[in-house]
């Protein structure tokens, strides 16, 4: 027995490596409950990129040899802060992917209207408008800034209509909003979900995508075309028509 004992007795070097393994594993643990997760892992994605969001519709205006591209998309219930730092990530998701000339993105509640005759004042939790390239034509309408972004510092209400202060950020605040991005990643496009699904959740069937991709793209097409006229930057300037509610 004490021949066992001698062959398994552990070395004390073994000893000395278990214990500070050990003791280095009880400390970061005490570390991260006294100074806190988000000072040794950083913040949560949320905090830093804004939030998940889904596409309601796509306005693609082309004037004057120029592209304006509005978006508008929605968010499930959080801050206002949040819900603008969603906005200038898509603003710049969509700028890479199309180059347009001006950026518009609108923010919605899940529950807000998605008709666009009712997306105005209070339905609209954040707006963004990105220039990347700002000349006489574009700074006529919305003046010289590259960016302009506001938001209400309330929450929604049920029917998707926000409340509280309306706060527009100052410039060098959207730069350094801009500048803490980790990605610059796009809503989910519920009709390509659909398209990619079949709608339920298995692979469409063959010639079934095509069919309901083609009926899906006639619908979108036929919503900006009624807007070919409006001036890009309608709707952001729409919360200040709402000071006086």
């Amino acid at each position: 027995m004490k021949a066992l004992l001698r062959i398994f007795r552990p070395s004390r070097k073994l000893v000395l490596i278990i214990g500070g393994i050990a003791f280095l594993g009880g400390t970061s643990g005490g570390a991260a409950l006294y100074i806190g997760k988000d000072t040794l892992l950083g913040p949560p994605a949320e905090t830093v990129n804004g939030a998940a969001c889904t596409d309601v519709n796509l306005v693609t205006i082309k004037k004057q040899k120029r592209v304006w591209v509005r978006k508008y998309i929605k968010t499930d219930p959080t801050d206002g802060m949040t819900r603008v730092k969603t906005a200038l990530r898509v603003a710049k998701a969509i700028y890479e992917a199309q180059k347009p000339d001006l950026v518009q993105v609108v923010v919605l509640d899940n529950n807000g209207p998605t008709l666009r005759s009712d997306i105005r004042g209070r339905a609209i939790g954040a707006d963004v408008v990105y220039i990347p390239r700002p000349d006489p034509v574009v700074e006529s309408i919305v003046g010289a800034k590259t960016y302009t972004a506001r938001y209400y510092d309330g929450t929604a209400a049920a029917n998707g209509l926000f409340f509280g202060e309306r706060v527009d950020l100052p410039e060098d605040e959207i730069s350094t909003l801009n500048a803490a991005f980790k990605d610059f990643s796009d809503c989910v496009d519920p009709i390509a979900v659909a398209a990619t699904t079949g709608g339920e959740g298995k692979p469409a069937a063959k010639g079934e995508t095509g069919a309901k991709g083609e009926a899906g793209a006639k619908g979108e097409a036929a919503k900006p075309a009624g807007e070919a006229s409006e001036a890009p930057v309608e709707s952001a300037a729409a919360p200040a028509a709402s000071k006086g509610e």
